[in-house]
């Protein structure tokens, strides 16, 4: 049995989840999800981000504290979640007070060590991102991520010595070259590594709206700081050393790509300062974009594109929870970005689910009923699917093993197509009642089964409606990827029909 240790980002609670934050949080869900029937020990995170200038400023413009506020919208998260079936094992606010003896401890550990020293910043702040930039780095005098005019600060702050660090991280990202992942992010974090790296402010005097500095009560920590550090509240930092050595360095963090240097530059440095390895493993996914904009917060500097309002709950309610999980994990791949419109989504809930995936079911069902007296047959042992059966299983775990949800389900249809084309070459609904009949349906009945152990991480709810339908007992999570070589279905089952798995979804185009 080995480890499995994933990471969302912590969400920023200045808003409610939309499909973007959702996207994350289901990949994150479903890899969790393949390791466990896997046979892996695993702990999936996720949480909200809950403190800085944004927060505080977001707050007092709806006349609440900042902590009223957190709460209430931290809450529409762990909502979300639920409604979207995320199985996570810990949900952590950066509020909470095993968060701020983390962080505490974490950062006093690199300043111990020499890493943090005081001085005086000056220059260009974007408050939505809670970053500094260079004044090159800005887009016309605007941040490059928000396209939103940034703000001169000037204040006295602690600074983290990262510069300390461009040897060690280049050594770093060498000899682990899967540190970062795919490729092009690798390569991105690394040229700016290159560019040469300068210390950064981690402590803030203007808000107060943080954690505070132990060694100094007029500072509190700067949110990205206190954010990172969630990682090891989450193993218990601090309080279980037992616990940190079980699960660290081994974790792997799932982010946008809009926060690489944070996660692949400044945290691997953070840890090395404190005397801790780096994580093991930084995969970097792409942007849903509407209309060619990032889905996320209202763009634009007019005002007037807003894309928030495409929410996870109105999706579900027209869609289903898992024909959306689905949706998000087959069309975009991990690392590249996706175009999201509800016409895609019609059309591949109607294609895959419906088409392909629902008609296998149905069919199969109506067949054993009309032929087999609703009893399933067993499989034959030398199947024609039996070794593409093998081959797809073996290519679907290649592709959760490498973060590439989007080819394990393309397997999974691989088998699906399979099946469906092995029902239309035999054609049982037109033989007589026997051992022919009972062989073709018998083999279809095991490919089905296959098929649930292997849609199981994507869409558990549908894998297991399917399970109970062909008559087995338990569900394909307690079965696990074990039971997915060919033969596994024992006839003698009562298979039955049902109500339609996805019923067609009319198209307004």
């Amino acid at each position: 049995m080995g480890r499995f240790y994933i990471t969302t980002p912590i969400y920023y609670v200045t808003d409610a989840p939309h499909v973007g934050t959702a996207y994350s949080t289901i990949n994150a869900d479903a890899l969790a999800r393949y390791h466990r029937m896997a046979g892996d020990q695993v702990l999936f995170l996720t949480g909200t981000d809950e403190h800085g200038q944004k927060i505080a400023d977001t707050a007092a413009a709806h006349n609440v504290t900042p902590q009223a506020w957190t709460d209430e919208t931290s809450k529409r998260f762990t909502e979300a979640w639920a409604m979207l079936n995320i199985s996570n094992d810990d949900f952590l606010r950066t509020t909470e007070d095993r968060h701020r003896v983390a962080v505490q401890k974490f950062l006093t550990t690199i300043y111990d060590n020499g890493y943090i020293y005081k001085d005086t910043y000056r220059g260009p702040y974007c408050v939505s991102c809670e970053d500094y930039y260079t004044a090159e780095s800005l887009d016309d005098g605007k941040c490059p991520i928000h396209h939103r005019p940034v703000v001169e600060m000037e204040e006295e702050n602690w600074f983290f010595r990262l510069s300390a660090f461009e040897d060690r991280l280049l050594d770093y990202f060498e000899k682990n070259p899967r540190f970062t992942t795919p490729e092009t992010k690798r390569n991105e974090a690394l040229a700016f590594i290159k560019g040469g790296l300068n210390d950064i402010s981690i402590t803030r005097t203007s808000i107060s709206w943080g954690i505070p500095v132990p060694w100094d009560d007029k500072h509190v920590f700067y949110v990205w700081y206190d954010a990172l550090i969630n990682y090891l509240t989450a193993i218990g930092y601090g309080h279980d050393d037992e616990m940190v050595a079980a699960w660290w360095p081994h974790v792997n963090h799932l982010i946008g790509k809009e926060i690489i240097r944070f996660h692949s530059v400044w945290w691997p440095a953070m840890c090395m300062a404190a005397g801790m390895e780096p994580p093991a493993h930084v995969q970097v996914h792409g942007w849903l974009l509407v209309g060619g904009q990032k889905l996320g917060k209202t763009m634009g500097s007019s005002g007037t594109v807003k894309l928030t309002d495409i929410s996870p709950r109105s999706l579900v309610d027209e869609f289903g929870v898992d024909a959306v999980r689905y949706f998000l994990l087959r069309d975009t791949p991990l690392g590249t970005d996706g175009e999201f419109s509800l016409e895609a989504l019609t059309a591949r809930y109607n294609s895959d689910l419906a088409n392909n995936l629902g008609n296998l079911v149905a069919r199969v069902a109506t067949v054993v009923g009309s032929k087999c007296g609703g009893v399933g047959p067993t499989p034959t042992p030398s199947s024609e699917l039996a070794e593409l059966s093998a081959n797809y299983v073996s290519a679907s775990n290649a592709a959760w093993e490498n973060f590439q949800p989007h080819l394990a389900l393309e397997n999974a249809w691989r088998l699906i197509g399979a099946a469906n084309a092995h029902l239309e070459n035999h054609a049982p609904w037109k033989m007589d009642a026997g051992p022919e009949v009972d062989a073709v349906m018998g083999d279809a009945l095991e490919a089905i089964r296959i098929v649930t152990l292997l849609i199981a991480p994507a869409m558990p709810a549908t894998a297991g409606e399917i399970w109970r339908r062909i008559g087995l007992a338990g569900s394909p999570e307690d079965v696990g990827l074990a039971g997915s070589t060919w033969g596994g279905y024992v006839g003698g089952h009562q298979v039955e029909k049902g109500e339609p798995l996805f019923p067609r979804i009319k198209s307004d185009a």
